[in-house]
């Protein structure tokens, strides 16, 4: 077959599958996300690769892979923008003292045992090709994650994002995600400069000019995107254009810098206006497409990249178990005890410790990257994925039990009396 012939087979084969699991797993009440990713993992070597090896050869052959990556980081670089323009720093104006703590322990707990577990995985699952200090940053991030369009679509659907537990989540996942990506943007810098790509005096002056340069000089141009919106109701194909445009160069622009194609993305959406309105529209323009075909590709290119069966003998999943465990403990009891400590009572701390323990899609972007640059090896990749997909599906259950949607609704029926009143 021909290397278009393939890719379309793949892209139609891909789409069934995420959205035949995606359905699977909104039945039992789980996020379509997680279907969608588990989906992407089973094409992969990890089931489909070994239950029909010469099918799974025919299907996606070595060379198609890297034109399925090429679509896939499309998606992904749109799907950062996005991340970027629905988060909004302003949330933490109304919450004050509890997000603020919440937000900040739930970021250094997590990293606290992730660079601490490091000490144990890095003389097993690492070697000397990767200096330990980068291992361990590395480590401590991916652990520190929240997935905040997972965790908004959670609220979302059980009707939670008006109520004061839902209202403090957000603004915490917010802070985490701008924290998270930080803290990855100065691991890729430190990484890719010892291995002598970019010097570093180049990659630090040029990002702190271009992060002013965003801040202080595109921010207000930007402004007339929603000047346009407010004039016509709606933003034409020109507009549309232009701030594709600048997603884009915002990309390459960090990519030259030696950081990531997605750092410039996401700090293009953060830049953007604010508005509801506003971001509702950009968000249905782009959405779509984005989770509905090139997302899906991304989750069976990671599945691609992983192989459970490399994870032999009882020593590993023992590993693996270890690494869920820190990520649970860090994530969700941090955070929960931050809560507690900010005068939250116990059900809304555990709720926000649940929340914030939800890593989803943002998990496997992070993964990627470090796999990508060399940090971690395909057997940990392959166990960080486990965990980004064990800590995302307990998420519901666990929400369910300790913040019952019955209960939740009525908070929000209280909350829309006091209103009218």
């Amino acid at each position: 077959m021909s290397p278009a012939v393939t890719l379309i087979l793949q892209i139609a084969v891909i789409i069934v599958a995420a959205r035949a699991f995606g359905l699977l797993f909104r039945l039992i009440n789980q996020p379509q996300v997680i279907g969608e990713m588990v989906a992407g993992i089973l094409l992969g070597p990890s089931l489909l690769g070994w239950v029909a090896p010469k099918f799974s050869a025919v299907l996606f052959p070595a060379s198609s892979l890297p034109y399925l990556n090429t679509f896939s980081q499309v998606g992904v670089l749109i799907y950062m923008f996005l991340v970027g323009m629905a988060l909004n720093h302003k949330e933490l104006k109304n919450h004050g003292h509890a997000a603020v703590l919440t937000s900040h322990v739930s970021i250094i707990a997590p990293f606290f045992l992730g660079a601490l577990l490091a000490l144990v995985l890095y003389p097993r699952l690492s070697d000397d090709s990767v200096p330990f200090t980068s291992f361990a940053l590395f480590m401590g991030a991916a652990m520190s994650i929240t997935a905040f369009p997972v965790l908004a679509r959670i609220l979302t659907d059980r009707g939670m994002l008006g109520t004061r537990l839902g209202t403090i989540a957000i603004a915490c996942a917010a802070v985490d995600d701008i924290t998270g990506w930080c803290i990855l943007a100065y691991i890729v810098v430190l990484i890719r400069a010892h291995t002598g790509a970019t010097p570093l005096w180049i990659t630090v002056a040029g990002t702190i000019t271009f992060a002013l340069i965003m801040l202080y000089a595109v921010k207000p141009l930007v402004r007339r995107f929603h000047t346009v919106y407010e004039r016509q109701g709606q933003l034409s194909e020109g507009p549309i254009a232009l701030l594709l445009l600048l997603v884009l160069v915002s990309a390459l622009i960090t990519e030259q810098l030696g950081i990531h194609l997605l750092f410039g993305a996401f700090l293009a959406g953060v830049i953007m206006p604010k508005e509801r309105a506003f971001v509702r529209h950009i968000l249905e323009k782009f959405e779509s497409v984005t989770v509905v075909l090139l997302l899906p590709l991304f989750f069976a290119f990671t599945g691609l990249r992983m192989n459970l069966h490399n994870l032999k003998g009882g020593t590993m999943w023992l590993y693996c178990g270890v690494i869920i465990l820190v990520a649970v403990s860090g994530k969700l009891g941090g955070s929960m005890i931050a809560a507690r400590a900010a005068g939250a009572n116990w059900q809304d701390a555990a709720g926000i410790g649940i929340l914030m323990n939800t890593r989803g899609l943002m998990e496997l972007i992070i993964l990627n990257i470090g796999l990508d640059i060399g940090v971690i090896s395909p057997v940990l990749f392959a166990m960080m994925v486990l965990m980004a997909l064990v800590t995302t599906f307990m998420t519901t259950p666990l929400l369910e039990w300790v913040c019952p949607m019955e209960v939740m609704r009525a908070e929000l029926a209280q909350l829309e009396e006091v209103q009218m009143v």
